[in-house]
């Protein structure tokens, strides 16, 4: 556990985030895995085929992280205020809610899923293993939210390490059962489906029990609710705009996708190329503002203003300055980038044009974005959800109106702009809100 009230916000802001960023590379190498192998081992359709099959998952991650973020703010905010006996209330309230919502969303995953590819007009070639791929991973649902769970809790406590090692080992673990069962047995989708549901189980059993044990061992005398009321309600609060805002990316990823599945496997395939480079990105940065998020829970729970915007003032040169090599990179090593999801095939080249092109057009405006998520962050932190909804869902309604409205002129590339143009109106919003002050007054917990 990490009090950040006291102390550097820098060296705080730095020891806390860091962990967690290597947290999250490990975590996409986890997903990005999936793609470069079965692309590069089972070709061009296996690749559409999981990349078809993403903005459906991501609804269900959506869920996961989106009520991991409700429990880390109050979490946050209670541990910032010594309010141990309640803080641990919140914890078993936070890890019984996600679970019961695991549940419920696994059985309606399960019936919902290929009518939803259906709507969606999957291409006839990829559909199959689309839907192969999508209904183990819904089999493993409950195991992916006690895990996001876990981690949110971990966080919220000032410990971005333990999350660290539980990632190392399941990206690691996965990446190998990819190998073996794509490669060796020649399994494909099929494969990649079954390392991920094995490899999410293990890390979910294990992070959970972790926990378990260690809020055992924590000094808190008296007596508390293994369920609050009161408390579930206050994460609710965080929680379902999170959760609406993460299902806004990925219901919006929806329009979208069904937009592309209408350009042929070729362009599914080199967006969801191009897609996963640009997620990894984005949630490598989104990731600091989580860091920057639990800061100001701590500190505004605590009431010192000045050091929330001391620690503003550290994660947004934290992340620009990451934001900047991001986009150095992909501007430099592009095609690198984009190749590794590609075999030697013929068709491949069409695949590397389509998804350098997203990323040339995109890539530019992280800048503009990494603005927008570290205010983001700090309104959120402060629990000030009104703010934090309108500038994220402005952002997303924008990012699909615009792919529709562009497209019928200049086809994919209309796609491509719709992103950079999300995300300006959104960075302005978020600022606006910022410069406001109303999230000054916002804390959940006094």
């Amino acid at each position: 556990m990490k009090d950040m009230t006291t102390g550097s916000p820098l060296k705080i802001m730095a020891a806390f985030s860091l962990p967690m960023l290597l947290s999250m590379i490990f975590q996409q190498l986890y997903n990005i895995s999936d793609s470069v192998i079965v692309g590069k081992f089972s070709g061009v359709d296996a690749l559409a085929a999981v990349g078809a099959s993403f903005p459906i998952t991501a609804i269900f991650l959506a869920f996961a992280t989106g009520g991991g973020a409700g429990c880390t703010v109050i979490i946050s905010q209670l541990f910032g205020a010594k309010k141990l006996i309640h803080m641990k209330s919140a914890i078993f309230t936070a890890l019984i809610s996600l679970f019961s919502l695991s549940i419920i969303i696994m059985i309606s995953g399960r019936l919902l899923s290929q009518p939803l590819m259906t709507i969606l007009k999957t291409p006839e070639n990829i559909f199959s293993d689309s839907a192969l791929y999508l209904n183990i991973y819904i089999w493993g649902l409950p195991f992916l939210f006690m895990y996001n769970a876990s981690n949110a809790v971990f966080i919220a406590l000032g410990d971005s390490k333990t999350p660290l090692v539980f990632l190392i080992f399941s990206s690691l673990f996965n990446i190998a059962l990819d190998l073996w069962l794509v490669v060796s047995f020649g399994m494909g989708v099929r494969g990649v489906a079954i390392a991920t549901f094995i490899a999410q189980g293990i890390s979910s059993v294990l992070a959970t029990s972790v926990l378990l044990y260690r809020i055992r061992k924590l000094d808190i005398r008296g007596r508390f609710a293994w369920f609050s009321l009161g408390l579930f309600k206050r994460i609710c609060y965080v929680a379902i705009p999170s959760i609406l805002q993460q299902s806004f990316v990925s219901v919006g990823q929806l329009f979208v996708q069904g937009l592309l599945n209408t350009y042929g496997s070729d362009t599914v395939a080199g967006y969801a190329a191009a897609l996963k480079v640009n997620t990894f990105v984005l949630t490598c940065i989104g990731t600091m503002c989580n860091a920057l998020s639990s800061f100001v829970a701590q500190n505004l729970g605590a009431n010192k203003l000045e050091r929330v915007k001391k620690g503003y003032r550290v994660g947004f040169a934290f992340t620009i300055s990451f934001a900047v090599m991001f986009v150095a990179v992909c501007g430099i090593f592009g095609k690198n980038l984009i190749g590794l999801f590609l075999d030697e095939s013929g068709n491949s080249q069409e695949v590397l044009k389509i998804g350098l092109q997203f990323l040339r057009i995109t890539s530019p405006f992280y800048l503009a974005v990494t603005i927008k998520l570290v205010t983001d962050a700090v309104l959120k932190g402060a629990g000030y959800m009104r703010g934090f909804m309108i500038s994220t869902f402005a952002d997303l309604i924008l990012r699909v109106a615009f792919s529709y409205i562009l497209s019928p002129f200049w086809a994919f590339s209309g796609i491509a702009w719709a992103y950079p143009l999300g995300w300006i109106i959104g960075c302005l919003i978020a600022v606006a809100f910022y410069m406001g002050g109303k999230w000054k007054s916002a804390s959940l917990v006094r």
